[in-house]
């Protein structure tokens, strides 16, 4: 499958989830206002403190042969700069934040958290627009440990940030 993943056209919005190809909608209004809103101030805050880098999605992040994924926001540290390439990632990055939709709500809380916590992401926030309800994952000892549950925050226990918001709703 991953010759067919790379002879796709630039920004096709498609993922390889355990070696299948997963074709989603472009995310709703409400999503796409909470990526650019916690985007943005992750970003502001990595600049400010040169602790590395931030991609939105679509941006590819390579894991194996059968998982390429694009997370909505990711974090690369310094240390992981080298992992980055033209076409994406090539590795795991320190956080990755995943804005559920119903489209891929699924993916986000099994597979694709199952292989965030196999290939070494550091710190993984789920964030639900139906509720701002934010979920944030530590990896310790190869496992994941919920340690925060909440509303309109994200607090990263990894870069020391934390971020109040609230979505904006038509």
């Amino acid at each position: 499958m991953m010759e067919v993943f790379d002879s796709l056209p630039e920004g096709t919005l498609i993922q390889l989830i355990e070696n299948n190809l997963v074709m989603s909608p472009a995310p709703t209004d409400r999503h796409q206002w909470i990526v650019i809103e916690i985007g943005a101030e992750l970003r502001n805050f990595i600049k400010a403190t040169k602790k590395g880098t931030v991609r939105v999605s679509p941006y590819d992040v390579y894991f194996d042969n059968e998982n390429v994924f694009q997370p909505d926001i990711t974090f690369i540290s310094n240390g992981r700069k080298h992992l980055i390439r033209e076409n994406g990632l090539h590795g795991a990055p320190d956080l990755i934040i995943e804005i559920l939709s119903p489209a891929t709500a699924k993916y986000d809380l099994n597979e694709k958290k199952a292989v965030y916590e196999c290939y070494g992401v550091t710190e993984y926030w789920v964030v639900d627009p139906a509720d701002n309800s934010t979920n944030g994952f530590y990896l310790v000892q190869d496992e994941y440990h919920e340690f925060f549950k909440g509303t309109g925050v994200i607090e990263s226990k990894l870069l020391g940030w934390k971020l109040d918001f609230v979505a904006e709703s038509l």
